[in-house]
């Protein structure tokens, strides 16, 4: 591995030269060290967080070690204010990249707080951008990668979007190729995110080409290109969308997935933000939720609802099924907000909780530490779970555990793609769905927007599940 690459934010040479420091001092065993060791290589962070976010040891207590060790002095960030003068020496990009935060100036001399002080080569590269001379003080990752959204107003970059009077916007009005500032960056996405709500689109996607990052909107199944941002700003672009979506901005090689929250016309909305590695470069998708609403907004049919309500309190699987971008996650949120009985014991299992919903546990699947959808499997039933929403069965081991729930008494929740009753009807007749059908209560199907249709068990079995 070359320790001299800038992009690699494993590479915490303090603690490699001091970790087994820390053993002899009996502030952590070796088998701590090993355990944080490849949590960092997982998570894609240092060992000192790693220690801290595992509580094997204080913050306050490794700062300390290393400033006894170094012989440098430890700034607690959160009782600190920054000569905010100091800032336009360091970009945000160039903050997040190195994991640091300028403090002072006193004549040529920056004094910038560091989790790893004795990166030489980080802090040689950081010199030569701000042409000062660089004083080193030991801070916290975390609070530094805090301090670096406070103090750069990361979290108000989207900002509110107003599609008032909207109709025909265009987010290439702002498109300025000789503009690479960060406002200009963040202003364009913010143009994109109008045009996407402005044309209800929930889903797009950003791909790397020759002549830039072409933006491309889905809609009704359709991919339509919409323009193109040119390759002089596809860099500043790609990473400030993902210092906004909590992505490493210098991590490329393996997919990330964020989340983004914004708001539009004052009301929030959440996006998730999958990042996925092609040889072009690449590829960004945002799916764009909106909260939750009364059931009896998306369900006319009063019958309909009094349907879903008691299949809640009985075991077996209620099935919310449609075509990509039907809505299904949508329904499925607003079921959980409105028809869940308060004495019940309700837990979900997502890629990413797309909003809190209130009374009820939600739980996000993370690959990075290992905590995947064979995991949540193997552990869910300890938490005595009543209700279970689960966004998609991938495997046929996933398949047959959760359709088991249902003889434990458990009523599950989760979403099938089906482009129309026919789709459904044609995967539904392969022998892995043979055990799953038979214990599915209620079905609902999303035609469309102004029409979804709920099928008992009785109707399952005289219209769809029939020879």
């Amino acid at each position: 591995m070359d320790l001299l690459n800038e992009n690699n934010p494993l590479d915490n040479k303090t603690l490699d030269k001091l970790k087994y420091d820390l053993v002899r001092d009996n502030l952590v065993t070796y088998d701590d060290i090993e355990h944080a060791q490849e949590l960092a290589i997982a998570q894609n962070t240092n060992i000192g967080q790693i220690l801290i976010n595992t509580q094997m040891i204080k913050e306050e207590v490794l700062m300390k070690f290393l400033e006894e060790k170094l012989h440098t002095p430890s700034v607690d960030l959160e009782n600190y204010s920054i000569d905010k003068k100091c800032l336009e020496y360091i970009t945000y990009q160039d903050a997040l990249r190195f994991k640091i935060l300028p403090l002072f100036i006193i004549e040529d001399t920056l004094t910038i707080a560091m989790a790893d002080p004795m990166d030489l080569f980080s802090i040689d590269k950081i010199m030569k951008i701000t042409k000062k001379n660089i004083d080193p003080v030991i801070a916290s990752e975390k609070s530094i990668l805090k301090k670096i959204t406070e103090y750069y107003d990361i979290k108000q970059s989207v900002g509110d979007i107003d599609t008032q009077n909207s109709k025909d916007y265009n987010w290439q009005e702002e498109l300025h190729n000789d503009d690479m500032s960060q406002e200009h960056i963040q202003g364009l996405f913010r143009a994109i995110l109008k045009q996407a709500i402005t044309q209800k689109v929930h889903e797009l996607f950003f791909e790397n080409e020759d002549e830039g990052l072409i933006i491309n909107f889905k809609k009704n199944n359709e991919t339509i290109k919409t323009g193109t941002i040119p390759s002089l700003l596809t860099s500043s672009f790609v990473q400030s969308l993902k210092s906004m979506c909590n992505l490493d901005p210098n991590v490329y090689e393996i997919p990330q997935l964020g989340k983004l929250n914004f708001t539009v016309d004052n009301h929030e909305l959440t996006a998730s933000v999958s990042a996925f590695p092609t040889i072009n470069g690449e590829r960004i998708l945002i799916k764009i939720y909106h909260p939750p609403v009364q059931i009896e907004k998306l369900i006319k049919n009063q019958s309909y609802i009094e349907q879903i309500k008691n299949s809640l309190n009985i075991p077996g699987v209620v099935l919310i099924c449609g075509s990509s971008l039907s809505g299904k996650t949508h329904l499925i949120y607003s079921i959980l907000s409105n028809l869940i009985a308060k004495e019940k014991n309700v837990m979900t299992l997502e890629s990413i909780a797309k909003y809190r919903l209130k009374g009820i546990s939600q739980c996000e699947l993370n690959e990075n530490i290992g905590f995947n959808l064979d995991k949540a499997m193997r552990f869910i039933e300890f938490q005595s779970p009543d209700i279970i929403y689960f966004e998609g069965i991938t495997t046929k081991e996933g398949l047959d555990f959760f359709t088991s729930l249902t003889l434990k008494n458990k009523t599950l929740i989760t979403e099938f793609l089906a482009e129309n009753m026919d789709d459904l009807r044609s995967k539904f007749e392969f022998s892995e769905f043979t055990m799953f059908k038979s214990v599915i209560s209620t079905l609902i199907f999303i035609h469309n927007q102004d029409s979804i249709e709920v099928f008992n068990r009785s109707d399952l079995d005289k219209y769809l599940f029939s020879n």
